[in-house]
């Protein structure tokens, strides 16, 4: 045993293994077999190397830092969005136009609170798609209330059409109506882009619904083009759907940009199809850089990551940092001084004083008494939004 302590006899010595073919073995030890080396050749695989991740180099998306800074830029623009909308509800003159304003508002938090979800369960390659499914179908409502806020800026389907009929469509190619040449505006058209546009409000949640069970059976997977996978007929239905939408929308409000002038819907028109539709082909150039190899898996003893779930944490933190922009632009695009001027020109008209056994005026405290009444009825109108009230 004296053998096996000896730091001057080698290892292969003290284990009874030996190097030569003469060399004996320690009492009470039996011969094994000897460890057979692999010889050098080529190192083949059907698959590529994925980088390792280590615990001193570890990926961006992993890092405190990204999570503070991506918690830093939501938390903020969560702060200045729902400011705006306790404004607009504080000033709820206009019932009709402020409901789908403050519908709208919601994006924000909901697009910024759920990329940083699913960054936070980064790791985990299914919650993300379940997070993102909540933002998909409400990106649908906020289509269905944009072209809402539009008709009831102009008064309605019919108001629009006494304005509009008949008038020659003018042909251009930068402005897409180059198809359109020789037709004029009629309800035909009207409803084409309405319809047009609205049918993204269908496919969006039906998509989103498809890829959830697409998720569960191992069939869908981002940035994965092959045509045994789901991902590939889902980016196909969803790009002919957002195409056509935009293409409906940018109609509508080239037929109506004369009519809609006194709202300033050129910021209202670029917000709503930069947050929903740009995003859209943000996440798709992001899975084609990843179907390139430019974005590769994280594959570490503690954790393996494919390169969909790694493109698809890269689009949840972009969006963290965007909706913070896009909430200062929402700010000016959906501003409630507009409401508040007009609040305070209907309270000033307000019914004739009525004084009590006091002397005092009882009307002094309406504005308080309508502050409340209005913030209760806008809660129960906005705070709800899937109820047409």
């Amino acid at each position: 045993m004296s053998r096996l302590w000896r730091r001057d006899v080698p290892l292969s010595e003290r284990l009874g293994l030996g190097v030569g073919v003469g060399e004996d073995y320690p009492l009470g030890v039996a011969p094994g077999p000897r460890p057979t080396m692999t010889p050098p050749g080529p190192n083949i695989s059907w698959f590529p190397e994925a980088p390792l991740l280590t615990s001193e180099q570890p990926t961006f998306l992993m890092t405190p830092a990204a999570q503070t800074v991506s918690g830093f830029f939501v938390w903020t623009a969560l702060l200045f969005t729902c400011h705006q909308i306790y404004m607009h509800l504080r000033y709820y003159s206009s019932p009709n136009e402020q409901r789908h304003i403050v519908r709208i508002l919601f994006i924000v938090p909901i697009y910024a609170f759920d990329s940083w979800l699913s960054l936070l369960f980064f790791t985990n390659e299914e919650y993300y798609v379940y997070f993102d499914t909540v933002r998909d179908c409400y990106e649908a409502f906020v289509i269905y209330n944009f072209l809402s806020l539009c008709y009831e800026y102009l008064g309605g389907e019919s108001a629009i059409m006494a304005e509009i009929r008949g008038k020659p469509i003018q042909s251009s190619c930068v402005y897409g109506t180059c198809c359109l040449w020789g037709r004029s505006y009629s309800i035909g058209f009207l409803r084409f882009c309405k319809q047009a546009t609205l049918q993204f409000c269908v496919v969006k949640p039906l998509m989103a619904v498809v890829t959830v069970i697409l998720q569960a059976f191992g069939k869908y997977r981002d940035g994965d083009f092959n045509v045994n996978s789901g991902y590939l007929y889902v980016s196909i239905v969803y790009n002919i759907s957002v195409s056509l939408s935009l293409y409906a929308l940018f109609l509508f409000y080239f037929s109506t940009r004369d009519l809609l002038s006194p709202y300033s819907p050129l910021l209202k028109f670029f917000m709503v199809k930069s947050v929903i539709f740009l995003s859209f082909w943000q996440g798709m150039l992001l899975a084609i850089l990843e179907k390139c190899g430019a974005i590769p898996k994280i594959n570490s003893p503690e954790v393996s990551v494919g390169e969909g779930t790694v493109a698809a944490g890269y689009q949840n933190f972009i969006v963290c940092i965007e909706m913070f922009f896009a909430s200062l632009a929402l700010r000016h695009a959906f501003t409630y001084r507009i409401y508040m001027d007009k609040r305070l020109d209907s309270l000033s008209q307000g019914p004739v004083p009525m004084y009590g056994e006091s002397g005092r005026s009882t009307t002094e405290s309406l504005p308080q008494l309508y502050a409340s009444f209005y913030f209760l009825q806008s809660y129960v109108q906005c705070c709800v939004p899937f109820v047409f009230l």
